[in-house]
């Protein structure tokens, strides 16, 4: 080479001096920048236009008898010069966190349904009212609740983990022995508490059918897990309206048993057998703000609805309709956590400077976490309309009720973006909070569940904002 290398592209506008065009030219290079109006637009510079026109084949002959110009340079600098830029913005980029109404509404039943398993078992919390008003087994049956809570919320955490990194054959595998696993703890848990026969048989039953309903919920099999509800949900929804036999009700609890293990059990071996990768290695303690997220989770749940009888004695009712309407919401919680980040990635593309992006954000979780209480608010008024023996609504237990689950889908939030210790240790620093407080005998509870957790919601809202408004949580 006789001279070096030219890296820095010279001027566009002093890269060929334009020859001038001849009257019978004219109307054939219009007729061109019209063809390439596309490309001329969008180029940065000619040399982009010569090569397209040399690889459309045109010749250097060609380009003279046509346009009257020397080469495909000349004719590319003639062309940059008779187009504006306009250069097209790209296209959307397809948006991941699109997600079906109809998987939402599923899972909001899957959620719920076995909820009335609880109308079907009444009868065999007969056995007369235990410490705290409460009926004797009931310190069963929210021992194993708890502990199946705790230890499923982590399982399904690392079962997702490995789904996503060895498929269906490596989570197949982590479940078939964590969630035994689970059941047995929480069955445990359940003996350990004490109680009718009855109780302790529900209990065991309710430990059981956790660990099952994580199995598929984390395969995907919603709609299975719909199908083995069914003769709970039949039987319940008609023990709200009368007493069905003992027997009738005992049969149906373990007919939704026997299936949803079965079904577990099935897709856990079907699952198995699928062709396997190597997955990395996992930390025993991955998983664990996970399950201690659910423990404090559960705790607060627990407290909302037993938490007046505890304090006052038989004479006040569990609030029933709080925890229904709490699992309701959570197949709209679910599809408002996808609706964030939809909206915070359009956030992020919109962005330009780090101020905005934060606040872009925060407006983003101020929407969804509105339009999540909303619906718990619907929700909760529904309940209660249709449970005539739940505690009467005042603006505390209401407010309280929200409170609660802003908690919940805050936390929730931030598990998604894999921020996972600071929502376990504010929820469980919560729950603790007003287990003491109603150890400590103070008057109201939902006057204390209102506060605990508004001011939890306000930590979780302020990591929120802080966290998820960096570029770097959104990649």
């Amino acid at each position: 080479m006789s001279g070096p290398l030219r890296l820095v592209p010279p001027d566009p506008g002093t890269v060929h001096e334009l020859s001038p065009v001849a009257p019978h030219h004219g109307a054939a290079l219009d007729d061109l920048a019209r063809d390439l109006a596309d490309v001329c637009a969008a180029a940065v510079h000619p040399d982009e236009i010569a090569a397209v026109l040399e690889a459309d084949g045109l010749t250097s002959e060609q380009i003279s008898g046509r346009y009257g110009l020397r080469d495909a340079f000349e004719l590319a600098a003639e062309l940059y010069a008779r187009v504006p830029r306009g250069h097209p913005e790209p296209p959307p980029a397809p948006d991941p966190w699109q997600v079906k109404p109809g998987l939402v509404l599923l899972r909001s039943l899957v959620f719920t349904l076995p909820g009335l398993g609880y109308a079907l078992g009444a009868p065999l919390m007969s056995g007369g009212r235990g410490p705290g008003g409460l009926p004797q087994g009931t310190a069963a049956l929210v021992a194993a609740a708890l502990t199946a809570w705790a230890w499923n919320q982590g399982l399904a955490h690392r079962a997702y983990l490995r789904l996503a990194s060895g498929g269906r054959a490596a989570a197949g595998r982590c479940l078939r022995t964590g969630a035994p696993l689970g059941g047995l703890l929480a069955t445990a848990a359940a003996l350990a508490s004490g109680g009718p026969a009855g109780a302790l048989a529900f209990a065991i039953g309710q430990a059981l059918y956790l660990s099952a309903a994580t199995v598929l919920l984390v395969l995907g099999r919603e709609r299975l897990l719909l199908y083995t509800l069914l003769p709970v949900a039949g039987g319940g929804a008609a023990a709200l309206v009368t007493d069905p036999p003992r027997v009738l009700a005992a049969g149906l609890l373990l007919a939704t048993l026997a299936g949803v293990l079965a079904a577990a059990s099935y897709q856990c071996v079907l699952a198995w057998r699928e062709k396997t990768t190597p997955v990395p290695v996992l930390s025993p303690l991955a998983s664990l703000p996970y399950s201690l997220f659910g423990l404090g989770c559960g705790i607060l749940t627990a407290v909302a609805a037993l938490g007046e009888v505890l304090r006052h004695g038989s004479a006040a009712a569990p609030a029933g309709p709080a925890v229904i309407a709490l699992t309701l919401s959570m197949g709209a919680a679910e599809w408002l956590l996808y609706r964030f980040r939809s909206r915070a990635l359009a956030a992020l593309g919109r962005t330009t400077t780090t101020g905005g992006l934060l606040a872009g954000i925060a407006r983003v979780l101020g929407g969804c976490l509105a339009a999540y209480l909303a619906a718990l608010a619907v929700l909760a008024l529904a309940a209660g309309a249709v449970w005539p023996d739940g505690p009467a609504p005042t603006a505390a237990r209401t407010a309280g009720l929200l409170a609660l689950g802003a908690v919940l889908w805050t936390g929730l939030l931030l598990q998604a973006y894999g921020v996972a210790w600071p929502p376990a240790l504010l929820c469980l620093a919560a729950g603790a909070a007003e287990a003491a407080a109603l150890a400590a005998g103070l008057p109201s509870p939902a006057t204390v569940q209102l506060a605990v957790c508004a001011g939890t919601t306000a930590a979780l809202v302020a990591a929120s904002t802080a966290l998820l408004g960096r570029i770097t949580a959104h990649r």
